[in-house]
């Protein structure tokens, strides 16, 4: 079997290194000069840089079971969850979050009622919350919803202005009147559906678990995907060979690359969506509608200050602030959140140094895709320091841009996602994996890379 999979993001990546250890000769194209798609660490003078995901959420477990299988257990290191603390800005000030949230559910009454963050009225729809549990269970949707309409059917206007907008745009860049429940946050869905409350299916969730909201490894992510790589023949990775066409030829599938055509038993598209879309188009015109989504943007400036520079800073103990977007076009492009990288992991820093991580995303990314690095630095710079008090320059500074990399899972995803793959079983040995379908973080484009190639190569295995 010969096996060609096209994108050398994680996904791409993932499922090249099942096809070697399960001994299947494959091409890796990638139209690029490097794999690993938006995982790329940056290390200097004693500083760890993450350029694109910092970690993966620990009870998805396909990451760290890769990471263990590639000798990396000993790199494996939590989220110092002891000063887990995230800010949301209002009026231009950070107000932390109460001690105790998940996302936007409580798991402790105190901290949320002494919280400066809410109203009265909003605390009160989080006190009313539990005693509907019987209603809101009895109401569940039987379609699909936005995110913004199930957190006001348990929490009210208030709670999904303040926490969930922020929260969800931090993570998927986008809107949560746009974005799908069922496809973005599953297993509260799930909490809903089996207990009506979802503070009372949380608290037993928080009672239950202590493990690290967040896990990464010391030497950061970009060790992952090299070692994956490191397992892949030479011969069988093309960098720099974008793929212009897939056409059928006979049983088999013909690749036209930069380097000329092959031929396949199987194909695997690891490509963003509106780059499989062009892939598919000539295949099956029907596809289009259905891998027609919004996908926003991301810039990535992190700002790194020796132990020297950092002395006079003073940045609060926590995680990190997300800040609530206004969507005034006019108005200068805001951040979207802010890490503080070197307390929310150790191994981040010098001792004594300090690494924000700050984000431009949603409606303000795509206006500033073009400004130059400098340019980026200073506002990001300016915006941080009118939060986090002046900020001296910083000893050094990366930036990222990656354009339309975050795909946005309208209303309705699951369901359009479902007749995608009815389509696709007419196009036998064709697979699609990435962040357009079931999940954008680490662990799942893992789990769709690996999964891919069992359920495409292993049943050919076995019938020999």
């Amino acid at each position: 079997m010969k096996v060609a999979v096209i994108g050398g993001g994680i996904a791409g990546v993932s499922a090249a290194y099942e096809l070697a250890r399960a001994g299947v000769d494959f091409t890796l194209y990638e139209a690029s000069h490097r794999l690993g798609g938006i995982i790329e660490t940056v290390r200097r003078d004693g500083f760890v840089i993450e350029c694109g995901p910092d970690s993966w959420v620990t009870e998805k477990p396909w990451a760290r079971e890769l990471a263990v299988e590639l000798g990396l257990e000993s790199e494996i290191i939590p989220s110092n969850d002891q000063q887990r603390r995230t800010y949301i800005v209002q009026s231009g000030e950070m107000v932390a979050m109460p001690d105790g949230m998940r996302m936007m559910v409580p798991t402790q009454w105190e901290p949320l009622l002494s919280s400066p963050l809410f109203s009265a009225e909003a605390k009160r729809d989080y006190l009313r919350e539990p005693d509907q549990a019987d209603e809101l269970k009895a109401a569940v949707p039987e379609s699909d919803e936005s995110v913004a309409s199930f957190v006001r059917r348990h929490f009210g206007d208030e709670v999904a202005a303040t926490i969930a907008a922020p929260l969800l745009s931090g993570v998927f860049g986008g809107s949560v009147e746009r974005l799908s429940v069922r496809a973005v946050m599953p297993a509260f869905v799930k909490m809903e559906r089996e207990q009506g409350s979802l503070i009372q299916a949380m608290r037993k969730v928080a009672q239950e678990s202590s493990a690290a909201v967040f896990t990464t490894l010391k030497s950061g992510l970009g060790t992952l995907v090299d070692c994956m790589v490191a397992t892949l023949p030479a011969a069988s990775v093309r960098l720099g060979d974008a793929v212009a066409g897939i056409a059928r030829s006979g049983k088999n599938w013909q690749i036209s690359a930069s380097s000329g055509a092959t031929e396949f038993d199987a194909v695997l598209v690891a490509t963003p969506a509106d780059v499989t879309r062009g892939l598919l188009a000539p295949l099956d015109a029907g596809c289009d509608e259905l891998l027609a989504m919004e996908a926003s943007s991301a810039i990535v400036v992190a700002l790194a200050f020796a132990p020297e520079a950092a002395a006079t800073l003073r940045i609060p103990h926590g995680f990190g602030f997300l800040v609530p977007q206004s969507f005034e076009r006019e108005a200068e492009p805001q951040l979207l959140a802010c890490t503080f990288v070197d307390q929310k992991f150790a191994h981040r820093a010098p001792r004594d140094g300090v690494l924000l991580r700050a984000f431009f995303g949603g409606e303000a990314a795509p206006r500033l895709l073009d400004s130059p690095d400098d340019g980026l630095v200073e506002l990001a710079r300016q915006q941080l320091s009118a939060l986090l008090g002046s900020l001296p320059e910083a000893s050094f500074s990366v930036v990222r841009r990656w354009p339309r990399s975050l795909p946005q899972y309208a209303v309705g995803h699951l369901e359009r996602m479902a007749r995608l793959e009815e389509r696709l079983r007419g196009l036998p040995g064709l697979k699609l994996i990435g962040n357009a379908y079931y999940g954008v973080g680490l662990p799942d484009l893992i789990r769709q890379g690996r999964a891919a190639v069992r359920g495409l190569v292993f049943p050919s295995l076995l019938s020999r």
